[in-house]
């Protein structure tokens, strides 16, 4: 039970559609698609992306150095906050990101993001590791708090 604005007290429960936290895979809990940006964009843009998307990570497309992607989270703006119409979003991202693919536990997944001290997990195509998804703390939260399947 919790209250409402009104006061009311709702019952808040889970779905029969929704796995429970035990059961779930990757693909129960992860957001579908992902937001770009390339690496010239600044990290004032970048915060403009998170906060129109209500998202808190953006992959950063054609990094310098040859790699393909990498990930800006919300934490990597917090630490350029007072600067952050100056710096690039390729100088602020993470250019090995954690991954899963969509099959995986979302045990193992959780797990993971522990290990690494990460909130996202970038979520790769199974074939081509591009990435086609994101998995955040706040998505496995709505499995951990509505799974019931």
């Amino acid at each position: 039970m919790t209250d409402t604005p009104k006061g009311r007290l709702v019952a808040l429960e889970g779905s029969y559609l929704t796995p429970s936290f035990e059961h779930a895979r990757v693909a129960d809990a992860m957001r579908t698609g992902v937001i770009t940006c390339p690496p010239d964009t600044s990290m004032e843009s970048v915060a403009r992306i998170m906060a129109t998307n209500h998202v808190h990570a953006v992959v950063i497309t054609g990094l310098a150095g040859g790699a393909p992607w990498g990930i800006v989270s919300d934490a990597d703006l917090l630490s350029v906050a007072a600067d952050a119409s100056e710096r690039l979003a390729g100088s602020c991202a993470t250019e090995d990101p954690v991954m899963a693919k969509p099959s995986d536990r979302l045990a193992d997944a959780v797990e993971l993001m522990r290990e690494r001290g990460v909130t996202h997990l970038v979520v790769g195509d199974p074939g081509s590791d591009h990435p086609i998804g994101i998995l955040s703390t706040l998505d496995v939260a709505g499995i951990v708090g509505f799974g019931r399947g």
